[in-house]
């Protein structure tokens, strides 16, 4: 058995996710995953459940007899004292930004705790996950006219995060975008589709009407009555995606499945430049 620890929001979550389902898939392991991270951060919350995924819960022995193990830095294993210790089990701690292929080679026994956030890791099962990542739940009204929006126009997703972004714990991680980047990204789209429409998602509306502007009709979608995850869908329902450095507005570009789709990411992800996060973007993405 191998147990993935869930964390993080939706992005994140889905990413973890996917690995699993790629060792489930693939390499014909037991894949448990182990929500426990929720229990001690409740401001966020467990999302996988809102879609049609296949998320079998590890048990807290389970957890317990895998997790305890930790490898050093030099490579050498070692554990607590825990009674309930698995011989032979070894936690993986997830230290860098890139793929790494010997993740999807990993036996039995195995905790993994990482973000793992590469296309590579499911690549292999891309129409498995398409169909797994949909809503479980009927469609309600309001998210339907706004799936219809999208539709009848050459929709464009442009979203923003600033939110816990604009803190001094996060910015030490993680750059903030700025206008500049968002405007080069409009104008881009602008001069290579016709008549574009912009669907603004984000977590301050009051900073994007002041700092961003289109030119072109633009419709605010975040009011406020929309689940993340159903902002997520809706996303990926546009025909066109300009993405933060986030992992929330990459999956809602990477479900879009536009054979023509333009995706603009940022180009620094990080405000840690030597961050290796060469495996981040598909290659088929345009960064700025």
């Amino acid at each position: 058995m191998i147990i993935i620890k869930l964390k993080g929001g939706l992005g994140n979550q889905l990413f973890q996710y996917t690995l699993g389902r790629s060792l489930e898939f693939v390499h014909h392991k037991q894949v448990k995953f182990d929500l426990s991270w929720f229990d001690k951060f409740p401001q966020r919350k467990y999302n996988l459940s809102n879609f049609n995924t296949k998320v079998d819960i590890a048990t807290k022995i389970e957890i317990i007899m895998l997790r305890e193990w930790k490898m050093k830095k030099d490579g050498r294993r070692y554990f607590p004292l825990n009674l309930f210790r698995k011989k032979h089990a070894l936690h993986i701690e997830e230290n860098y930004y890139h793929y790494q292929d010997k993740i999807l080679e990993v036996r039995n026994n195995t905790y993994l705790d990482g973000n793992w956030q590469s296309e590579k890791y499911f690549k292999n099962i891309e129409n498995i996950i398409r169909k797994e990542i949909t809503l479980k739940e009927k469609v309600n009204e309001n998210l339907k006219r706004n799936m219809q929006e999208i539709k009848e126009c050459n929709s464009v997703s442009l979203h923003i995060r600033r939110g816990d972004y604009t803190t001094v714990k996060v910015q030490c991680i993680l750059k903030l975008c700025s206008p500049e980047y968002y405007n080069q990204a409009i104008e881009f789209v602008k001069n290579k589709t016709k008549k574009p429409t912009f669907f603004i998602f984000s977590d301050d509306m009051e900073w994007v009407r002041n700092n961003i502007e289109t030119h072109t009709p633009t419709i605010f979608v975040s009011d406020g009555n929309l689940k993340d995850y159903e902002e997520l869908i809706l996303m990926s329902r546009c025909k066109h995606n300009i993405i933060a450095n986030s992992s929330f507005s990459w999956w809602g570009a990477w479900l879009n499945d536009n054979q023509n789709k333009i995706v603009i990411a940022p180009k620094k992800w990080f405000k840690d430049t030597s961050k290796n996060t060469k495996d981040l973007i598909p290659e088929s993405w345009i960064k700025l």
